[in-house]
């Protein structure tokens, strides 16, 4: 049995979830959210809480449904209080500009990148150089997904420690040549 996926996901103060066949609506404040769950799946709300169960034992269904539990559980803490991933841009002439919902960055390139914001996403431009980026937004996945592709396009590199990265990751530092 999935010990995530006994555990009852609790639907807080301001969220409605509403539970149609296979498919689960999650609204609160700061949007709504649709899964689709898998049909070996099934989802149940009691007196404030949601629970999941297998409908057959078979390992498909034991590895869905925590994972399912997860992902509900994301859906409802993303509508209540959101995802945030920080940015750090290092790098002398490295910064950021917010061009309505494209995300402008000089990264010692020859040319500008441009980034379209999806749908749903945030990015705030902060620091005294415009160096820190604030990606937010009720979508777990879609807010790791934007916040790594802005990373990949100038990732930190070991001698300097110039490029963009996460403000909780730790860039490993090489020395350089001996003279």
């Amino acid at each position: 049995m999935s010990r995530i996926g006994r555990q009852p996901v609790p639907v807080p103060q301001g969220v409605d979830v509403q539970v149609a066949g296979q498919k689960l609506t999650v609204k609160g404040k700061l949007g709504s959210q649709v899964l689709q769950l898998h049909q070996d799946i099934e989802a149940k709300l009691d007196a404030g809480k949601l629970v999941l169960s297998a409908r057959s034992q078979s390992k498909r269904a034991k590895a869905l449904w925590g994972t399912s539990r997860a992902l509900i559980a994301n859906m409802v803490s993303g509508v209540s209080k959101g995802f945030t991933r920080n940015l750090a841009i290092e790098g002398t002439g490295f910064r950021a500009a917010l061009e309505g919902k494209v995300l402008s960055l000089q990264l010692g390139f020859s040319h500008e990148v441009k980034y379209p914001i999806p749908e749903g996403i945030v990015v705030k431009v902060g620091g005294d150089k415009q160096n820190a980026l604030e990606v937010t937004g009720s979508d777990k996945r879609l807010v790791g997904q934007v916040a790594a592709e802005i990373r990949a396009y100038k990732k930190p590199e070991p001698y300097q420690g110039k490029g963009i990265r996460f403000t909780d990751e730790r860039v490993r530092r090489k020395e350089g040549k001996k003279k």
